[in-house]
């Protein structure tokens, strides 16, 4: 779209919070609400995106150029409403953690090992969610207490953390790492770097694949994007 403002600015609002104005006008969400959160930095990073966004006025400008607004607008739209629908769709991801399932390749299953267990012990001393592992890729039950305790945790984020959760969990395939990385266990970088454990490994023996190179890009994308917008609501 045509970008139609000159100026973004943060401001705190009357009755509590912060929003964004475009040249005085509050930025709005598609259904009309102003867009808002409790958190000044977050405003501040929100309203810099659209003062570069599309360049100048009359520029061209994407919703990918402003990813933190497209978070916030999130979980102010879709998940404030409902938060206990985002939970349960999050806490499904344990039942099938990718750490909890390893390599027939010995080689990569010690890799696995090695850099996988330490953030199942985590789990399981941080939250009480003790998770089984089994070599190969058929589903099997996990603790149901286990379970429950997962879903606990994640429960227990505000609305724009699960935001952040929701587009980090997805992209690594596990609820622990986002659990993690919510805790500050993990950085994006490694975080992403212990998802992918079994794509690089294949890649060493058997050759880059362009196309999942760039999936990975952008799910690398994705969970630094989470990370930040998390270290902004909680500035």
């Amino acid at each position: 779209m045509k970008r139609f403002w000159t100026h973004a600015v943060a401001v705190r609002r009357p009755e509590g919070g912060h929003a964004v104005l475009l040249d005085g006008r509050p930025l709005r969400l598609p259904g009309g609400a102003p867009l808002a959160t409790s958190s000044a930095p977050l405003a501040e990073a929100v309203a810099a995106e659209w003062d570069a966004a599309g360049g100048q006025k009359g520029g061209e400008m994407t919703m990918e150029e402003v990813p933190l607004t497209r978070l916030l607008g999130s979980a102010q739209d879709r998940i404030a409403p409902d938060p206990a629908a985002m939970v349960a769709g999050l806490a499904k991801y344990a039942e099938t953690d990718l750490l909890c399932y390893r390599a027939e390749d010995a080689a990569l299953a010690e890799l696995q090992a090695r850099d996988w267990q330490p953030l199942l012990d985590w789990a399981a001393r941080v939250h009480g969610a003790p998770l089984g592992v089994t070599v190969g890729l058929m589903p099997f039950p996990q603790p149901p207490a286990s379970l429950a305790a997962l879903r606990a945790a994640v429960a227990a984020h505000a609305v724009e953390e699960l935001a952040a959760l929701g587009v980090a969990v997805p992209a690594l395939g596990s609820l622990v790492l986002g659990l993690a990385l919510s805790a500050g266990e993990v950085s994006a970088a490694r975080a992403h770097e212990l998802s992918v454990i079994d794509e690089t490994f294949q890649e060493r023996r058997w050759g880059l694949d362009e196309e999942a190179a760039a999936r990975r890009a952008r799910a690398a994308a994705d969970v630094a994007l989470a990370e930040r917008f998390l270290a902004l609501v909680r500035a």
